[in-house]
């Protein structure tokens, strides 16, 4: 059976010694988070997810959800307890704004928890994780009153949160949205319509679930300049705050799904439900977008979640297997065969999965640090790059590291072998789970066209070219330093490449859109294996800085670097060359000769 270990250690060197927190201690929520108390926050955090929500991962996956006959949803046993746990000792808490309850303190420390959660149960994190960018968009958008009728019951965990927006007939084209929402006297609105797929939409876990509804109201502009945003609770507030009458809502069935099997998938149907407008009319795409966005970059850290877990108990596996002698000659000749960690194949696939994780976790880190200082930076210059950095950096945490991690997962089952393909050692469960990263809070070629169509166009560039002129300072910085010259030799090549490929579709996208459509995932791609690569080459620094040859995490961190600069990042060229093929051969084919 398999196991879960939550690296602290490696979020600790991110947090304390590439990142240096420490250095913000002047900015809020920061000031409060010193070394030791992060330290604390890790190895509890550590303690829950190993103790608590791993032993219910497997059971989750086999027992499922259920519907009742009442319309209500019952988890899987041990779900509510462990909900109950988590409200409990304030995990849900950490991050959010003081105002309204929260402990104020960093949002990349968070992320860090809410990484060992995912790794552990992602099907149970993913109750949580929506409660927290459902109020972020209450926050955003909600009006007073709002937020202090819901966002401080949603951020202690009492009441969750669900965002409802895809239906039957729409996904990604959210213009196409049919449910309904009628004005009445007291300011209220009746909401009609189905929604699908509305993870968490019904659960046996929070006293009162707080629906983010998209809806057009009646007699609305027609397309995505249309749509609205409501607030639609489970159970209608009393005059006292508290969950009061049944409202006109319920689930009508749950999903059968390929993984996260322990998340209540649900479609719910609004039949008249009493709804409240949030924002203005016709501008609930705009709130909308906090949360998901929030969502987007809680996606990415799922495909490191699930990469993590499955290369832990690839590695193990590797250590422990048996079979045939290893081709230099016997690694253990008192053995009737090796351990299969001898071969260089298994080594591959164990580096692939260990130079992503390691080097996803910091580009996680890295950009939740920016999330943080665009919130909270007195400095109108740092907070600029800093939303330019959080605009760019979203499709590419999503799509990149859910791509790639959904490969780890393959190739941790691969090194199995056929035992992999079973149930018994659970490691396909990550890669069913992995799966559907890839695809909602927008697909990832969704995600790749939002970047190049959008994120790198905006405000003339500034934010690409400002990543562009941070990696050459870097290397600048390094130049000097001859243990660093083979990680910013790379670093400066795949940055040279980045470049090309970002002038290519400058010069060719807008001559011709479909070149920029079919050039989308490689730059993507492209755009990721750099960014990793400036991760590792930071990391390789502090690592040199940090290794006086007594702790062997230092030298490890460094074969890992020069693994990912060696053997993965030669990948980003390949994808620029298919980037500058064009759209013409992949739309050469007629629709009907497919």
């Amino acid at each position: 059976m398999p196991r879960y270990k939550a690296p602290v250690r490696d979020m600790q060197f991110i947090l304390h010694d590439v990142l240096s927190l420490q250095n913000y201690s002047n900015l809020p929520g920061f000031s409060d988070a010193s070394p030791d108390l992060i330290d604390q926050i890790l190895e509890g955090g550590a303690k829950f997810a190993e103790d608590v929500l791993f032993p219910l991962n497997y059971s989750g996956d086999k027992e499922g959800c259920k519907r009742n006959p009442d319309a209500t949803v019952k988890t899987p046993d041990g779900f509510p307890a462990a909900y109950e746990q988590l409200v409990d000792a304030e995990w849900l808490s950490l991050s959010a704004d003081p105002k309204y309850g929260g402990q104020g303190l960093p949002g990349v420390v968070n992320i860090a928890i809410n990484e060992m959660q995912s790794s552990s149960n992602m099907a149970f994190s993913m109750y949580p994780g929506l409660t927290h960018g459902a109020y972020q968009a209450l926050l955003a958008g909600g009006s007073e009153e709002q937020k202090q009728t819901y966002v401080t019951k949603m951020i202690n965990g009492k009441w969750s949160g669900t965002m409802n927006l895809t239906e039957p007939q729409c996904g990604t084209d959210l213009g196409l949205i049919k449910t309904k929402a009628v004005p009445q006297a007291d300011g209220s609105y009746k909401i009609t319509g189905q929604k699908i797929w509305i993870s968490g939409g019904e659960q046996d876990l929070s006293e009162n679930i707080i629906h983010l509804v998209l809806a057009r109201i009646e007699g609305g502009p027609e397309g995505i300049k249309g749509i609205s945003l409501f607030v639609v609770p489970k159970f209608i507030p009393d005059a006292d705050g508290n969950p009061g009458e049944r409202n006109a809502l319920e689930c009508g069935g749950l999903e059968e799904k390929m993984g996260i099997h322990g998340n209540a998938t649900c479609v719910m149907n609004y039949d008249g439900a009493t709804g409240w407008l949030v924002g203005e009319e016709h501008k609930g795409m705009r709130t909308m977008f906090v949360m998901m966005n929030e969502a987007r970059l809680g996606v990415g850290m799922q495909g490191l979640a699930q990469a993590e877990i499955a290369y832990q108990n690839a590695a193990d596996f590797a250590r422990d297997r048996l079979q045939s002698r290893a081709l230099s000659g016997p690694a253990a000749p008192e053995k009737p065969a090796d351990p299969i960690i001898v071969h260089p194949d298994v080594r591959r696939m164990l580096m692939d999965s260990r130079a992503f994780t390691e080097g996803a976790r910091a580009f996680m880190f890295w950009t939740a640090l920016y999330g943080d200082l665009l919130h909270k930076s007195p400095d109108d210059a740092v907070r600029q790059k800093a939303g330019d950095y959080m605009a760019l950096m979203t499709p590419v945490v999503k799509a990149f590291l859910t791509d790639i991690g959904f490969k780890t997962t393959s190739e941790c089952l691969q090194l199995h072998g056929g035992i992999g393909y079973t149930q018994e050692m659970g490691v396909e469960q990550y890669m069913r789970d992995a799966r559907i990263a890839m695809i909602y809070e927008g697909t990832n070629g969704i995600q790749a066209l939002d970047l190049v169509g959008r994120k790198l166009a905006a405000n003339g560039g500034r934010a690409i070219f400002t990543f562009f002129k941070e990696m050459d300072d870097f290397v600048g910085e390094n130049a000097d330093n001859g243990d660093m010259k083979l990680f910013t030799d790379a670093l400066s090549d795949a940055k040279k490449k980045l470049e090309a490929g970002t002038t290519w579709l400058m010069q060719n996208g807008l001559s011709n859109f479909n070149n920029a459509a079919a050039a989308s995932t490689d730059y993507v791609h492209l755009f990721g294996y750099t960014a990793m690569a400036y991760m590792w080459a930071m990391m390789a620094k502090t690592a040199l800085e940090k290794d006086d040859g007594s702790d062997p995490y230092y030298a490890n961190k460094l074969k890992t670097a020069r693994y990912y600069m060696e053997r993965v990042l030669p990948k980003a060229s390949s994808h620029l060359d298919m980037l500058k093929a064009g759209a013409e051969s992949m739309m050469a084919l007629e629709a009907d000769a497919f």
